[in-house]
């Protein structure tokens, strides 16, 4: 392919932040569709760039001109959705969380093999310099072996995140739309960046899922969780924690820490320097990796897999032991017990 036609289904915030600017500005993507359930929406994202306005989403998938589509749309129709354009021969990036069962999860992946083409989720944490920088030093063994690590990701939760007068954000707390709350949607992010930082899967977890604190307009607990607590074993030997939370009023959080036989790695865990490394003798290094061009990284990678004809850096499968790592620990939390999830994986055992 020498230039990717892009439709994009769904049209809210992540699609007109992400998708859509990102998209618009790379010079091997044409825009050329767009659906959402709310008409003027889409009608709007035409207008800005340019292309036209689908009746229903199946309307966008018969459309030949159309290689490839964006997911965005609100958690339990990723699968039905992801599912429909892999059949209809449309290379898919989907927004996470992947799906709201495993099943649905395991079925997009057969979808995409069975059809011949790619489906990316994305997770873009991965793809942020400042962690592409970190994982080159933990491959370079500045720490030694890594022993335990330590990530947090919260904020004070989705609320707000409309870019619209209409209050459709509710659907997050909604257990029958979104399925999983603050695990799903921020916890996610942090298991497949421990995964893509260490070179090794979550094997084991032992959670507490829980509902704190966030209350919707009725003033009883949200239907789904506001923090995820979990403690997670990797397939290499290492060990640590996760926690995610969108109970972190008035401020964000998203240390993620390493420490390793020869010393520890930091990032994120200081307003100046993003990365940090100290020794055991307690000297310190500082690294300010260059400011970034504001690009999430995961729209580049979609595109330019397709252009080179090769699997996204976050496939189907990858990402499909992280969602295999979030229900364990749905599981886990469930059930008062470890949960082993990615056993073909082990290598220190």
């Amino acid at each position: 392919m020498n230039r990717i036609r892009i439709g994009v289904i769904g049209c809210g915030k992540i699609a007109q932040v992400r998708h859509l600017p990102e998209y618009a500005t790379h010079p091997q993507v044409k825009l050329i569709g767009y659906y959402d359930r709310v008409p003027s929406r889409a009608a709007d994202m035409a207008e800005r760039y340019g292309g036209q306005v689908y009746e229903t989403y199946y309307d966008l998938l018969k459309d030949p001109q159309i290689d490839a589509v964006s997911v965005c749309v609100e958690n339990r129709a990723h699968a039905e959705i992801t599912t429909a354009a892999l059949y209809a021969g449309k290379h898919v990036l989907c927004e996470k969380p992947m799906a709201v069962t495993l099943a649905e999860c395991e079925s997009m992946v057969e979808a995409a093999e069975r059809n011949g083409c790619h489906l990316m989720i994305g997770h873009n944490l991965r793809f942020d310099p400042v962690y592409r920088h970190a994982k080159r030093l933990l491959d370079d063994g500045v720490i030694g072996e890594v022993i335990t690590f330590r990530a947090v990701i919260g904020n004070a939760g989705p609320e707000g995140w409309s870019m619209d007068s209409r209050n459709e954000d509710t659907w997050y707390f909604d257990k029958k739309k979104a399925a999983i709350g603050a695990l799903s949607d921020l916890g996610i992010h942090k298991v497949d960046l421990l995964q893509y930082m260490l070179d090794q899967k979550v094997v084991e977890t032992t959670a507490k899922v829980v509902t704190l604190n966030k209350r919707g307009d009725d003033g009883k607990l949200i239907g789904v969780d506001d923090n995820a607590l979990c403690i997670l074993r990797m397939s290499g030997g290492a060990m640590g924690t996760m926690a995610a939370s969108w109970t972190i009023y008035g401020h964000h959080s998203a240390s993620t820490c390493f420490y390793g036989t020869k010393g520890s790695l930091l990032v994120y865990s200081d307003d100046t320097y993003p990365i940090i490394v100290r020794d055991h003798t307690g000297r310190h290094t500082n690294y300010l990796p260059e400011p970034t061009d504001g690009r999430s990284g995961v729209i580049d990678e979609f595109v330019n897999a397709l252009i080179e004809g090769r699997e996204p850096e976050v496939s189907g499968a990858e990402a499909l032991t992280t969602m295999r790592t979030i229900f364990g620990c749905v599981e886990s939390s469930d059930k008062d017990t470890s949960v082993k999830v990615n056993r073909s994986f082990v290598s220190h055992l």
